[in-house]
């Protein structure tokens, strides 16, 4: 780590205190100190929200009287397909950072955030596909909200694919933002897909603009998974990109 170091202690900070304490974050060594000391503490707070969100989901919650006990699914499948859109703006919105003011940083966030993300796709599309079979008699439709789903999971598989295709990691990174800033565009159509299609995959029960429609023990089980899930991402994500941050280094060590 000794060129990072080097790296950091060249910077010259120009601004205000806030300014610099925020460029001194941005630096890969400082960044990789700072994660090291977080993951710890997101990994507990995923345990510890999905411990409770478990107990609401299997143990408080009451069943459904139109799905009986098949809806629980909703507890895993809900906050992954949340998880996976969201994640995919985080790491499309560093990649955007690292093209506009070429920071080190941004691009390996980005890599760090997407392997999460789509394994998020993948657990929303699996979970998705067990409960339509009970529900829809089918495990698969090429429903407007699912296939945009899956087209996500392709987005991100790509994008894994081409910076990891690439020797020169300066290009792979630029190449892959430019990939996940034009697929940012399918987030949305997720998200409004069942209001602009006539389409099989039932509305939103959570909605900013309106009450929930699901009870609160279900509401209270839903929301704890999905801040276990956010924890668990940003522990998954601290911990990847400080592997990543020593890998450029030891790169550009050799070069």
């Amino acid at each position: 780590m000794e060129t990072l170091r080097s790296s950091h202690s060249a910077t010259n900070p120009r601004g205000g205190r806030g300014a610099r304490r925020w460029r001194q974050l941005a630096s890969p060594p400082v960044f990789h100190g700072v994660a090291g000391q977080l993951v710890p503490w997101f990994a507990g707070l995923a345990a510890v929200f999905a411990s409770a969100g478990l107990v609401f989901a299997f143990g408080i919650a009451p069943t459904d009287h139109q799905q009986g006990e098949v809806y629980r699914i909703l507890f895993i499948h809900v906050p992954a397909a949340w998880m996976s859109m969201f994640l995919y703006l985080v790491a499309a919105l560093h990649a955007a950072l690292g093209l506009v003011f070429n920071s080190r940083l941004s691009p390996l966030m980005a890599r760090a955030v997407a392997p999460t993300g789509a394994l998020f796709t993948v657990i929303a599309l699996w979970t998705g596909a067990v409960w339509g079979k009970p529900t829809w008699g089918t495990w698969w439709v090429w429903d407007a909200r699912l296939t945009s789903e899956l087209i996500l999971l392709f987005l991100y598989l790509g994008y894994l694919g081409l910076v990891n295709a690439t020797d020169d990691p300066r290009r792979a990174d630029r190449g892959g933002a430019i990939l996940l800033l034009a697929g940012a565009i399918n987030i949305p159509v997720i998200y409004f897909s069942v209001q602009w299609w006539n389409t099989l995959h039932q509305g939103a029960s959570i909605r900013l603009t309106a009450e929930p429609t699901i009870a609160l023990p279900m509401l209270a089980g839903l929301l704890l998974m999905t801040v276990a899930c956010w924890a668990y991402s940003v522990a998954v994500a601290l911990a990847r990109v400080r592997c990543l941050i020593a890998e450029r280094e030891r790169m550009e060590g050799r070069a």
